[in-house]
């Protein structure tokens, strides 16, 4: 069991300066620990049989701290996901602000699928779980509207579009998306004669590259 430990009630700080950013810090910290404790234990015994209690009890805090940050086991299990792509972006973010977007894409990418602190059995089979389990597809709609906003807007920041009104930044985070889960479905399947994920995923990129020049 990973415990977090009891979590300092955030009443007891001012919503003022240093103690309003250790409350948020707190509370991000909470909310991080319930969802990868959620997808801990669906992992291991499926959506069905994993309750609240449970995933409380695995993150160590209260069933009622669990109900203070999320509705449901599944919208638990899903900001798990919107986490990693908030990771993707902060990537992003940090790579050279002169370096080709679609250099920095490749980089980002390639840097996800090889996280030896994420293995890609499992976030294949976290995706896979989320896309046929219907509960989990229901609520998906609310997480991914704000998932491809942010990667609509960090797209927008290194091109100078805008992700409101200007269809590139949808069309450069979709395109990639589906071209990784392509690959990753390859070589998931056992089919590809690639030397690895990261070959395909390049492959995807490159052809995706010649299609769809920077603005």
């Amino acid at each position: 069991m990973c415990t977090l430990g009891r979590v300092t009630a955030e009443a007891d700080l001012p919503a003022t300066g240093e103690h309003a950013g250790l409350r948020d810090r707190k509370k991000a910290a909470t909310r991080t620990a319930l969802a990868n404790a959620a997808v801990r234990l669906v992992r291991a015994s499926g959506i069905e049989a994993v309750t609240a209690e449970m995933i409380a009890a695995e993150a160590g805090v209260s069933t009622r701290t669990f109900h203070n940050y999320f509705s449901s086991k599944e919208e638990a299990v899903l900001h798990y996901f919107e986490n990693y792509v908030r990771d993707w972006v902060d990537e992003f973010r940090a790579r050279p602000a002169d370096e080709p977007i679609w250099d920095s894409i490749e980089a980002v990418v390639v840097d996800v699928v090889t996280d030896p602190d994420r293995p890609l059995e499992e976030t294949v089979e976290m995706l896979g779980m989320c896309e046929f389990n219907p509960t989990l597809l229901a609520k998906q709609v609310e997480t991914n509207s704000r998932v491809s906003r942010m990667l609509g807007e960090v797209i927008a920041e290194r091109t100078g579009t805008n992700p409101d009104t200007d269809l590139y930044p949808t069309l450069v985070h979709t395109a990639v998306g589906g071209a990784c889960k392509s690959a990753l479905d390859l070589w998931m399947s056992g089919r590809s004669t690639a030397s690895g994920p990261e070959e395909l995923v390049r492959d995807a990129l490159r052809q995706i590259r010649s299609g769809l020049p920077e603005p």
